[in-house]
Protein backbone atom coordinates (compact mmCIF):
# COMPACT_ATOMS: atom_id res chain seq x y z
CA UNK A 1 0.00 0.00 0.00
CA UNK A 2 1.30 3.27 -0.53
CA UNK A 3 1.27 6.08 1.59
CA UNK A 4 -1.28 8.68 0.29
CA UNK A 5 -3.63 5.01 -0.14
CA UNK A 6 -2.81 4.65 3.61
CA UNK A 7 -3.72 8.07 4.90
CA UNK A 8 -6.82 8.14 3.15
CA UNK A 9 -7.56 4.81 4.76
CA UNK A 10 -6.62 6.23 8.33
CA UNK A 11 -8.92 9.83 7.63
CA UNK A 12 -11.88 7.29 6.85
CA UNK A 13 -11.36 5.11 9.64
CA UNK A 14 -10.92 7.59 12.41
CA UNK A 15 -12.87 10.20 13.02
CA UNK A 16 -10.77 11.51 15.56
CA UNK A 17 -7.82 12.63 13.21
CA UNK A 18 -7.68 16.00 11.72
CA UNK A 19 -4.64 15.89 10.02
CA UNK A 20 -2.05 13.47 9.32
CA UNK A 21 1.28 12.81 7.46
CA UNK A 22 3.74 10.15 6.67
CA UNK A 23 7.19 10.55 6.74
CA UNK A 24 10.17 8.24 5.22
CA UNK A 25 13.51 7.15 7.15
CA UNK A 26 15.14 10.27 6.69
CA UNK A 27 12.66 12.68 7.05
CA UNK A 28 10.58 13.46 3.79
CA UNK A 29 7.15 13.60 3.71
CA UNK A 30 6.07 10.53 1.36
CA UNK A 31 2.23 11.88 1.94
CA UNK A 32 0.15 14.33 3.80
CA UNK A 33 -3.86 14.57 4.35
CA UNK A 34 -5.44 16.60 3.95
CA UNK A 35 -3.47 17.47 1.02
CA UNK A 36 -2.29 20.90 1.42
CA UNK A 37 0.93 21.53 0.85
CA UNK A 38 1.87 23.97 3.28
CA UNK A 39 -0.10 22.19 6.29
CA UNK A 40 1.60 19.25 5.35
CA UNK A 41 5.42 20.65 5.56
CA UNK A 42 4.04 22.38 8.72
CA UNK A 43 3.23 19.34 10.41
CA UNK A 44 5.79 17.14 9.10
CA UNK A 45 8.53 19.89 10.39
CA UNK A 46 7.12 19.35 13.91
CA UNK A 47 7.07 15.54 13.71
CA UNK A 48 10.52 15.71 12.77
CA UNK A 49 11.41 17.74 15.99
CA UNK A 50 9.21 15.90 18.07
CA UNK A 51 11.00 12.89 16.99
CA UNK A 52 14.48 14.06 17.03
CA UNK A 53 13.66 15.56 20.96
CA UNK A 54 11.55 12.62 21.85
CA UNK A 55 14.95 10.60 21.08
CA UNK A 56 16.94 12.95 23.15
CA UNK A 57 15.78 11.78 25.93
CA UNK A 58 14.85 8.19 25.64
CA UNK A 59 16.68 5.05 27.28
CA UNK A 60 19.58 5.75 25.06
CA UNK A 61 18.17 3.67 22.07
CA UNK A 62 17.47 6.54 19.72
CA UNK A 63 14.26 4.84 18.15
CA UNK A 64 10.94 6.77 19.23
CA UNK A 65 7.50 4.97 18.78
CA UNK A 66 4.91 6.82 20.79
CA UNK A 67 5.16 10.22 20.30
CA UNK A 68 4.09 9.56 17.03
CA UNK A 69 4.23 6.39 15.30
CA UNK A 70 7.36 5.14 13.70
CA UNK A 71 7.10 2.17 12.72
CA UNK A 72 9.01 -0.17 9.64
CA UNK A 73 11.12 3.14 8.39
CA UNK A 74 8.38 5.79 8.08
CA UNK A 75 7.00 8.17 10.85
CA UNK A 76 2.81 9.10 11.15
CA UNK A 77 1.87 12.25 12.59
CA UNK A 78 -1.60 13.25 13.25
CA UNK A 79 -3.56 16.33 14.83
CA UNK A 80 -7.20 15.77 16.39
CA UNK A 81 -9.72 17.68 17.73
CA UNK A 82 -10.02 18.18 21.59
CA UNK A 83 -10.04 15.21 23.96
CA UNK A 84 -9.34 12.41 21.72
CA UNK A 85 -9.29 8.83 22.67
CA UNK A 86 -5.64 8.64 22.24
CA UNK A 87 -5.11 4.81 22.61
CA UNK A 88 -8.09 4.72 19.98
CA UNK A 89 -5.72 7.04 17.88
CA UNK A 90 -2.46 5.61 18.62
CA UNK A 91 -3.77 2.06 17.42
CA UNK A 92 -5.24 3.67 13.75
CA UNK A 93 -1.85 5.41 13.36
CA UNK A 94 0.09 2.36 14.11
CA UNK A 95 -2.37 0.29 11.65
CA UNK A 96 -1.36 3.10 8.87
CA UNK A 97 2.38 2.04 8.98
CA UNK A 98 2.06 -1.05 9.25
CA UNK A 99 0.10 -1.44 6.00
CA UNK A 100 3.27 1.06 4.99
CA UNK A 101 5.58 -1.56 6.31
CA UNK A 102 4.13 -4.63 4.98
CA UNK A 103 3.84 -3.03 1.40
CA UNK A 104 6.45 -4.49 -1.29
CA UNK A 105 8.79 -1.87 -1.94
CA UNK A 106 9.18 -0.20 -5.42
CA UNK A 107 12.29 -0.51 -6.86
CA UNK A 108 14.14 2.34 -8.13
CA UNK A 109 15.40 2.35 -11.98
CA UNK A 110 18.29 3.74 -13.16
CA UNK A 111 18.89 6.51 -15.44
CA UNK A 112 20.79 4.67 -18.88
CA UNK A 113 24.55 6.63 -18.97
CA UNK A 114 25.10 8.34 -21.80
CA UNK A 115 28.24 6.76 -23.95
CA UNK A 116 31.12 9.21 -23.20
CA UNK A 117 32.08 11.46 -26.28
Amino acid sequence: MDAAQALRELTELSSQVASAVVLDAEGAVLASAPEDDAAGTRLAASARELVQAAAGLGAGTGEVTRVVVSEGGHTVAATTGPRPTSGLVIYDLRTCAQSLASAPKKRRTRKPKEAAE
